[in-house]
């Protein structure tokens, strides 16, 4: 883990895919970002492309790519949904992801598609469980 990065912790106020991805739900829209297991288990990233605004993410499906110094990881909707927002930042500085992964380094904000998927996901203490447990697949 590089000196930069957060200490791990899973904010009891998230939702969690088990690929690692985090769903922030508000009013009808979701944040989305990897988790600190994620970015601690691909190291120190060096590039990230946010996805265009407009496009349709569907759960458990691919919309973006996170390079690190070890590996070339996808990103994983938690929930499908149209981008409503990225997060433009992390294009020319990725640092935020490993720093600060459910706060600065977000990744996209969407309009939620349908929000009974939520009951697909993992509260905190399942999230831990599955960590803890070895069900973790790498990022």
């Amino acid at each position: 883990m590089s000196d930069s990065a957060a200490a791990e912790h899973y904010p009891d106020d998230l939702l969690y895919h088990p690929e690692h991805d985090w769903a922030r739900i508000e009013d009808g829209e979701a944040t989305l970002g990897i988790t600190w297991y994620a970015q601690d288990t691909l190291g120190e990233v060096v590039f990230y492309e946010p996805p265009a605004l407009g496009t349709q993410l569907r759960q458990g499906e691919m919309y973006a790519e996170i390079e690190s110094v070890k590996a070339v990881a996808e990103v994983l909707a938690p929930l499908s949904g149209e981008i409503i927002a990225v997060n433009e930042t992390l294009g020319q500085d990725p640092g935020p992801i490993n720093a600060d992964p459910y706060g600065a380094g977000w990744l996209v904000r969407i309009r939620l598609a349908d929000e009974g998927e939520r009951e697909a996901l993992m509260d905190a203490e399942s999230y831990r469980a599955l960590l803890a447990g070895g069900g973790a697949s790498s990022a």
